[in-house]
């Protein structure tokens, strides 16, 4: 019998947000990933990216080395940058579902999105 994984579904890692929108916004992943939803990003603050979101790096000197936004859904920005929907603020996340690159200061991360009206349950 073939054993079939599923990826994780757009928002599934949303425990609670504000009401309505109010929790997201429509941003631009930066070329060359291909991410999972419940991606911890980054916001790309110097160069010529600067405005969109890559993924969270604390290694980064551009400014996604700070976390300030969950991806909603998989997106392949692996070509182009893409846009997509980012949960921004104003939410609860579980934890054990949020997808971060290897290595990195997760618990830096967990500081930085509560900064950010984001916490990590």
């Amino acid at each position: 019998m073939t054993t079939k994984n599923e990826a994780a579904h757009p928002g599934e890692f949303i425990v609670s947000e504000a009401n309505g929108n109010r929790s997201r916004d429509v941003a631009t992943l930066v070329a060359g990933q291909d991410l999972a939803a419940g991606a911890v990003l980054g916001l790309i603050s110097s160069g010529d990216d600067a405005g969109k979101y890559a993924a969270y790096d604390d290694g980064n000197s551009d400014g996604s080395e700070t976390a300030v936004a969950i991806l909603f859904a998989a997106t392949d920005a692996t070509d182009a940058d893409t846009e997509c929907t980012i949960v921004a603020r104003d939410a609860e996340v579980n934890g054990e579902t949020l997808a971060f690159a290897s290595g990195v200061d997760e618990a830096g991360a967990i500081v930085d999105l509560a900064a950010e009206g984001i916490i990590v349950r």
